[in-house]
């Protein structure tokens, strides 16, 4: 099944900023455009907004004046819903209410041809519940654009219970053939973007009420440290925190009440403040005239460890020895010192001068480490600009003071944060690897489209899958075991996926750690 001849018409209800993305993307393709809206003018008011965009983009030289002209031709506004009868493809961006949906293709069904290739753009509501209702629900897909659609490259094709296969194909090649990056998904709440990012919110709004930091200090540990393109609470003040937290609710209640998907207290009561984010001016953060924006908490210069004593290799940090010889700094491989009770010699550490140790983020806290400090992960300890550090009540400062100095010594901005087991990116990443090998155990996604909607949906600096395979095959297994013993709610319970992946030994690969 090919994608969509450009000449047959695609039709566009719901005229909001979506709809009338998602039309620019199908008149840019080529195809003829209509626009339907329920409430009278709204449709020639979007086409206007859409020949509008065009404008600028010919301003821009992104677009020819010939194009642009050949474009206007081929757009119109449909007067009612009979307008539509000989598209090839109708897509749905209306409210987000199962009951309107359903109601707006059984009166489609009654208008277009049976051939006729039907498509919502829900990011909440189940494709099997909307198809439902339909004499023919076969032929309805979801195709879910990400915002602003004309920029953003992801497009989920989710098949419902009922979705004939040749629906999502010529649904998932006609996206291609628009220029999108298309990626096939089953009907599952949140889809793969909305269903495997939800820890990138949950963690960070965690650590913050565990009162680990402040949000700004947090942002700036995910964007430099974690490669993020945006912190969660910086990226949750531009989606809008009640269509944010709508979301983390709908796929928690699809779950029923999986609590790796749980709520953020905070979040709701700054809903219910009705301090939503940028459109109302005050989020996380306040964005009315005037507010400064705070910066995160940064280290005051500290001086430089003379020497470091690595022991047991750092695992995903062993570029830090490299760095610190470049950066002057003597490294001394493990010859014992600073082992302590029940540990082995080959526990992944630094031994500072001073006495006292310095560990990758895990399950245990520093306080249950005694005298120690514990850095986070980073996502490129070369490009990294900043490092979290955690210290426990029995840190002593000088050793807070020389695991400072080594990391600025390696050129990085430094936050020390509470102690708080996993920090910051290390539980986050680690969250998000466990629900992506969960979703394609699941059969939800192919691991190649879970990496390219993680990419490419949410700009994460790796797909999970990419990440898994640098951080190591039982990293995240590890780290979330050590976690889910301190907290047995079950929010960082490792998936039976993720177990049997940390198992999975090859021969050769057992062999050596045996």
């Amino acid at each position: 099944m090919t994608a969509l001849d450009l000449s047959s018409p695609v039709a566009v209800v719901g005229t909001g900023t979506m709809g009338q993305g998602i039309a620019q993307v199908a008149l840019v393709a080529g195809h003829p455009v209509r626009l339907y809206d329920a409430v009278p003018g709204r449709a020639r008011e979007a086409a206007d907004a859409v020949l509008a965009r065009l404008d600028r983009l010919v301003a821009k030289e992104r677009m020819t004046e010939a194009a642009r002209d050949a474009a206007r031709t081929r757009l119109a506004p449909a007067g009612s819903l009979a307008d539509l009868a000989g598209c090839a493809l109708v897509v749905e961006a209306v409210v987000e209410r199962l009951e309107t949906k359903q109601e707006l293709f059984r009166a489609l069904e009654d208008v277009v041809a049976d051939d006729c290739l039907l498509a919502t753009n829900t990011s909440s509501l189940s494709v099997t519940a909307v198809g439902g209702a339909l004499r023919l629900p076969g032929r309805l897909v979801g195709l879910h654009f990400f915002n602003p659609a004309p920029l953003l490259p992801l497009v989920e094709v989710v098949s419902g219970f009922a979705t004939d296969a040749s629906s999502a194909t010529r649904a998932h090649e006609t996206a291609r053939a628009w220029g999108k990056t298309p990626v096939a998904c089953a009907d599952t709440p949140g889809f793969l973007v909305n269903r495997v990012a939800r820890p990138f919110y949950a963690e960070p709004f965690a650590a913050y009420e565990a009162r680990a930091a402040d949000p700004a200090t947090i942002d700036a540990v995910l964007r430099e440290s974690g490669g993020f393109r945006m912190g969660a609470f910086e990226l949750t003040d531009l989606i809008g925190q009640d269509v944010n937290e709508s979301v983390t609710h709908s796929v928690w209640r699809s779950f029923f009440h999986d609590a790796r998907f749980t709520p953020s207290l905070p979040q709701r009561r700054l809903v219910e403040s009705g301090r939503l984010g940028r459109k109302s001016g005050q989020g996380w953060y306040d964005y009315r005239d005037g507010a400064e924006r705070p910066g995160p908490h940064t280290a005051p210069p500290a001086g430089r460890p003379a020497h470091i004593t690595v022991h047991g290799g750092l695992g995903p940090a062993r570029e830090l020895v490299p760095m610190a010889r470049e950066a002057g700094i003597e490294v001394r491989e493990g010859a014992g010192t600073g082992v302590r009770e029940g540990e082995e010699a080959s526990d992944p550490r630094v031994v500072l001068p001073g006495g006292g140790a310095l560990y990758p983020a895990g399950g245990r806290t520093a306080a249950e480490r005694g005298d120690a400090v514990h850095f986070d992960l980073a996502f490129d300890y070369r490009r990294a600009t900043r490092i979290a550090l955690s210290a426990g009540p029995g840190t002593a400062p000088r050793t807070v003071e020389e695991a400072t100095g080594l990391f600025q010594a390696l050129g990085k901005e430094v936050s020390v944060i509470g102690d708080l087991p996993g920090m910051i990116v290390a539980r986050t990443v680690a969250r998000i690897v466990d629900l992506a090998h969960d979703a394609v155990a699941k059969g939800v996604a192919t691991e190649e489209d879970v990496d390219t909607a993680m990419r490419l949906g949410v700009n994460y600096p790796a797909g999970p899958f990419e990440w898994d395979r640098a951080l190591g095959r039982d990293w995240a297994h590890r780290l979330l075991s050590a976690l889910h013993e301190r907290d047995a709610s079950g929010r960082c319970a490792p998936s039976p996926a993720l177990h049997a992946h940390a198992h999975a030994y090859t021969p050769d690969e057992r062999e050596g750690t045996s």
